[in-house]
């Protein structure tokens, strides 16, 4: 029946729109590990299938892991996410042999579609200083991964920047792109000298709208800038069916001309809550009748693959998969010990941290 359901999908979505893709395979099976060190630090355990404690990178490898994204924060209030910690995990990361993603919020908290505050130490900035402060602070990340030996692989100029980052500068306001690709271009500017081999990727969370996609990187390739990869988010809750996911990235991928990565996604295995943070994402809110259970989870994550692997994109990313619930490692960075975490029901390890037994990473 599983089959029959996810044929059905696929087909529906190349009648849509019947490109041919051009990935036979995803070579980036990815994993958002942002939270893990703090976990850890906080005496976090993980546990394989069979419930023997392990190493997480290494239980997570064994489920097909061969990347990890950590998103960078300039100066976090909790001391987590910034160039130091991000330092510190990237040798964990690199000692395992899995590749690297730097994801630059270019804030001190989270940025996302509906905020992108500049750093406190930028906000009186003006566009021209913004630039060269982009500039300088991703080479000086960049550069300070590569002199340790932990260059990273690739490189993301902007978390979700649907109508822009560092608000108010860089905002996209009645359809202007000039002010944001001037920051966006020395983004790449910088990670290239720093090291030319990086690859550069604008993200957006568009995977809902064929139409916001467009608008976006239309605006962004008219305004002159240069990129080497598109990235999307894509939860379904939030972004609609598979098929219009398929649709959006065989799209990216046809009228740019450069492969796309899902960078970020994730589906819940409990309906429950195991703190008093509220979930994001309650557990009530299903997408194709997929129960909010360890093998619904696990289902949902092979179709999302599946999905993106046939319209062409080079990899798919779980956001936060080792994120469970452990008391002082909440979400919010000015107020990490008294907030909770809005994830514990997606992640893909449970409240003990035991992973998920079907969950895997599919090239």
């Amino acid at each position: 029946m599983k089959a029959a359901v996810t044929a059905v999908i696929l087909a529906i979505a190349v009648m849509v729109n019947p490109a041919p893709a051009q990935a036979a395979s995803l070579t980036m099976l990815g994993a958002d590990l942002s939270t893990l060190q703090r976990t850890q630090d906080l005496g976090g355990k993980y546990y394989n299938a069979s419930g023997a404690e392990a190493n997480p990178y290494d239980i997570l490898k064994s489920a097909g892991v061969n990347y990890a994204r950590l998103r960078v924060w300039n100066n976090p209030a909790s001391g987590y996410n910034n160039k130091a910690k991000v330092l510190q995990q990237a040798a964990a990361i690199k000692a395992k042999g899995l590749k690297l993603m730097v994801d630059f919020h270019y804030s001190d908290t989270w940025a996302d579609p509906g905020k992108q505050y500049p750093p406190a130490a930028w906000a009186s900035y003006s566009l021209s200083q913004l630039q060269t402060a982009v500039y300088n602070y991703t080479y000086d990340v960049c550069t300070s991964l590569k002199s340790a030996g932990l260059t990273p692989d690739s490189v993301q100029i902007g978390n979700e920047i649907n109508v822009g980052m560092l608000w108010p500068r860089g905002q996209v306001v009645n359809s202007d792109f000039a002010p944001l690709a001037a920051l966006l271009k020395q983004g790449y500017n910088a990670t290239k000298a720093c090291n030319s081999g990086t690859q550069v990727i604008v993200h957006t969370a568009n995977s809902d709208s064929m139409t916001n996609a467009r608008w976006f990187y239309d605006g962004i390739k008219a305004a002159g800038v240069t990129w080497d990869a598109t990235a999307l988010s894509y939860y379904c809750m939030w972004h609609g069916t598979l098929a219009n996911l398929y649709n959006v990235i065989v799209d990216m991928r046809t009228r740019y001309g450069k492969p796309v990565i899902v960078v970020e996604t994730a589906y819940q295995f409990t309906s429950a809550d195991a703190d008093s943070e509220k979930n994001s994402i309650p557990g009530t809110v299903l997408c194709d009748n997929i129960p909010a259970t360890w093998a619904g989870q696990a289902q949902q994550f092979t179709w999302v693959q599946n999905t993106a692997r046939n319209a062409g994109a080079v990899g798919v990313f779980y956001w936060e998969p080792t994120w469970y619930a452990i008391k002082g490692n909440g979400w919010a960075p000015e107020n990490i010990n008294g907030t909770g975490n809005g994830w514990d029901n997606m992640a893909v390890f449970d409240w003990g941290g035991k992973v998920n037994p079907y969950i895997k990473w599919t090239a």
